[in-house]
């Protein structure tokens, strides 16, 4: 009987212990658990009242890996423009962009940009992503957010729309951003005609830049704004990233627009991939683009 109890005792204690260490482990684990939680990153929609757009403009934050819980550290920012016919959205919703965001500590911001080519437009008063961008939206974030608030720490990049809008508003505001990427960019698009396949485009771009000879073209046109650059103004240029699939029907576009940028020195990087006008490649690509900010930011 003796030796029953002695294995009862026995038993108790190590199911004591069992329970003791759990607890303990537990509680060293749970700080684990939800830091792991927090390392997906947080997905939340704001909108900002443009005085300029006089209405509401939704956009998107990609909060970092540990934003909720370090509150003293500051992040870059990345703003990812979407193409046309998207919207601020897509970025989350069409591709793997929570995903990979998971691996750095940006600050991410998918701003609206409707069918306006990141221009203020020359027909609709109320439509002037430029300026809503960079006067407003750009300060917002600064504001609300614990960012690096100058231009080493905010880069800006886009697809096929968004990538021309990257670009342009990197060199025509280079004190605001210190690198700009393109994916897939519709480049040329102030001279595209009816005859190019940018058909599709045609209503958009008429409505944002007007006539062929408009002052909006003309302050809008990539090339024009490259190839009249004075040197100091490509020393303030960000560096710019470019990309494009081969089988993309904008890559003759892309490629011109890169030799007018090794004419003129400008410091950037240009990749030609297998791929056509899709979220496959973009998906692939944006996953390149955060590892090179990475880099980028580090320096």
């Amino acid at each position: 009987m003796s030796g029953e109890k002695g294995r009862i005792s026995i038993h108790f204690l190590w199911l004591l212990l069992t329970l003791t260490l759990s607890s303990s482990l537990f509680g060293q684990v749970k700080p684990i658990l939800q830091d792991r939680a927090a390392e997906n990153g947080e997905v939340v929609t704001f909108k900002l009242s443009s005085k300029l757009m006089t209405r509401e403009i939704p956009y998107r934050v990609v909060f970092p890996p540990g934003y909720k819980f370090d509150k003293l550290e500051r992040y870059p920012v990345i703003y990812l423009l979407h193409g046309l016919t998207g919207h601020f959205d897509n970025w989350i919703d069409k591709s793997n962009l929570k995903l990979h965001a998971a691996f750095h500590k940006f600050i991410i911001v998918t701003p609206e940009g409707d069918n306006g080519w990141y221009t203020d437009s020359a027909t609709k008063p109320n439509q002037k992503y430029e300026s809503y961008i960079i006067e407003e939206l750009v300060p917002e974030i600064d504001k609300k957010f614990r960012t690096i608030a100058n231009r080493s720490g905010r880069a800006i990049a886009g697809l096929s729309m968004g990538g021309y809008g990257a670009l342009k508003f990197g060199i025509k505001h280079p004190e605001t951003f210190s690198l700009a990427g393109s994916f897939s960019g519709a480049l040329g698009v102030v001279s595209f005609t009816e005859t190019a396949r940018a058909v599709a485009f045609m209503k958009s771009i008429n409505a944002i830049y007007g006539p062929a000879d408009s002052e909006t073209r003309k302050a809008n046109d990539l090339f024009k704004l490259v190839r009249e650059a004075k040197p100091e103004k490509i020393k303030s240029m960000p560096f710019l990233y470019i990309d494009c699939g081969t089988e993309d029907f904008l890559f003759q576009n892309n490629r011109d627009f890169v030799t007018l940028l090794l004419e003129k020195n400008v410091p950037h990087e240009f990749r030609q991939l297998p791929g056509g006008h899709n979220w496959t490649y973009w998906d692939s690509q944006v996953e390149e683009f955060l590892e090179l900010s990475e880099k980028h930011f580090k320096k």
